[in-house]
């Protein structure tokens, strides 16, 4: 695949109905708003998008609902996080007709086994995959941390083609020692300073929910003008921050800002969504005003 261009990345949200569905208008209607906003790529099905609780057939129609939006536009990834190479190379049999541009996947997240194992993981995947495959370093869910020793074996393969981490010591060694290994840095708190050591591409799902801000933070930054940069990031830090003071599990909340955005759909978790609230719903909306976003 081509080398990546610098920018900010979005893990995009899953929009569902309440059968557990896609919305794909709610889906198409995101695609369009974040490559609009100027995001460089997209993650479908990443964290953000709840990829481990959506049932088969809702990941298969996404994808191709995904890849029909996106038009070749910018490069999608899709995640396929699972627990056994067999069952990723279901996930990928599931996908593999359709035109994306690299799979994503975390280290299984069950058991914890050594790194040779995690390893083996991602090579058999690899072997396996008509799409290049991208690490994605995520040790609080899968309490099983991608090391600087993992990833230089992996970048031998030559399928292996890049990480997704926040952990800003691996992304220096990354960036100093396998200067072709593709690295998407997920610490959004601390983008502006790892710009200093030469990263210049951030992924994340607040980006989804901010796309105005977006937009501006990453001008600002490809400007110099790292006062802005910092303002229309601290907007979106701080817009995160107040998902976590509502009621209800956070994704419960990016719900209520991602229908403000105009996009219907459940964007969490089935068993975390108890239907609209319309307090939380006004609350959500004052902040979006108050940051820009509505």
């Amino acid at each position: 695949m081509e080398k990546l261009k610098r920018g900010f990345y979005t893990a995009l949200g899953t929009p569902l109905n309440e059968n557990g569905d896609i919305v794909a208008e709610a889906l198409a209607k995101e695609i369009d708003m974040q490559i609009e906003a100027g995001a460089s790529g997209l993650l479908l099905m990443g964290s953000m998008g709840i990829q481990a609780s959506i049932k088969n057939s809702a990941f298969k129609e996404a994808v191709r609902i995904a890849v029909d939006a996106v038009k070749g536009r910018v490069p999608l990834f899709v995640g396929s996080m699972d627990n056994s190479v067999a069952r990723v190379k279901d996930r990928i049999d599931m996908i593999k007709e359709y035109d994306f541009d690299a799979l994503v996947l975390t280290t299984p997240f069950y058991s914890v086994t050594p790194d040779a194992d995690n390893c083996n993981f991602f090579e058999k995947v690899a072997d396996y995959s008509p799409k290049p495959v991208f690490l994605y370093d995520l040790a609080v869910v899968t309490k099983q941390k991608i090391t600087y020793p993992m990833v230089q074996r992996l970048a031998k393969h030559p399928n292996i083609k890049g990480i997704k981490s926040g952990d800003i010591v691996l992304a220096r060694q990354v960036k100093n020692n396998l200067p072709d290994f593709e690295f998407l840095f997920s610490n959004i708190d601390i983008f502006d300073v790892a710009m200093s050591y030469g990263i210049d591409k951030v992924l994340d799902g607040m980006f989804s929910s901010t796309p105005k801000n977006s937009k501006k933070f990453i001008e600002a930054a490809w400007s110099g003008d790292m006062a802005s940069c910092g303002k229309y990031l601290d907007n979106i830090l701080s817009f995160r921050d107040f998902y976590l003071t509502q009621k209800g599990a956070l994704l419960s909340t990016y719900t209520d800002s991602m229908n403000l955005l105009g996009m219907d759909g459940i964007f969490c978790f089935d068993y975390s969504y108890y239907g609209a609230d319309a307090e939380k719903k006004a609350n959500v909306e004052a902040f979006m005003k108050e940051i820009g976003e509505l």
